[in-house]
């Protein structure tokens, strides 16, 4: 099963810093978020990965390079505008292959085993679901006996955590340009295509220099 990391983002609530660093090279513990995952994604058998960038995408290769340093081999998919999660997604997808892929966005810092995601999916995605941080209370989704479904009032809800394995049928229908992946996934949960799970473990979606400062806390705390 191939992967992607979706690092096309801009960082506009880490500015400074990401004036000049795009999001994903933003350092945790030393080391860029996008090589926490490489390193990972090396570990639970994934080597060939696609990334998306768009915004200092350039610096992102540069950094990079071809994987061989991680153990895997990357293949970029580099976006003159951003096209969101959906569009750069299916841009990426002749890169990407016929079967289903893991996808993983470039600004979380999680210690989720990867490993778990390579057993086949049953429909068109499988979402990892996790406690609803302080910033987002109110979720995304409810995970209701291993399937993944709009959220209702009154049930409880988890947060999408931005990993995830999907199917290119999916995308069927779409057309190149920028579009959310979250209409996707309602109208593929309407029919009962999407699986989940819920993430045991630590997970942080580093949006801001207040989380990125809990990444750091929690590194620190494993040392």
């Amino acid at each position: 099963m191939k992967a992607m990391i979706l690092a096309a983002g801009k960082g506009e609530r880490m500015r400074p810093l990401t004036l000049t660093t795009p999001k994903p090279l933003v350092r945790a513990g030393g080391i860029p978020l996008i090589e926490y995952h490489l390193k990972a994604l090396a570990v639970a058998g994934f080597t060939e990965v696609v990334i998306n960038h768009a915004w200092l995408g350039q610096l992102i290769e540069n950094y990079l390079g071809d994987g061989s340093q991680y153990g895997v081999r990357i293949q970029y998919s580099p976006e003159g505008e951003p096209l969101e999660t959906g569009g750069g997604i299916f841009r990426a997808l002749p890169l990407l292959g016929d079967e289903a892929f893991m996808v993983v966005n470039g600004d979380i810092w999680t210690d989720y085993d990867f490993s778990m995601l390579h057993h086949p999916i049953t429909g068109l995605a499988h979402l990892v679901l996790a406690d609803n941080p302080a910033h987002h209370p109110t979720g995304d989704f409810s995970l209701i006996d291993g399937q993944v479904r709009d959220a209702q009032p009154g049930t409880a809800t988890l947060t999408y955590s931005g990993i995830a394995v999907l199917h290119p049928q999916l995308f069927d229908g779409c057309s190149a340009g920028a579009f959310k992946l979250a209409p996707l996934l309602r109208k593929a949960m309407a029919n009962g295509q999407v699986t989940g799970e819920h993430l045991k473990g630590h997970w942080v979606d580093v949006g801001t220099h207040e989380r990125l400062a809990e990444v750091e806390t929690l590194l620190e705390a494993r040392r």
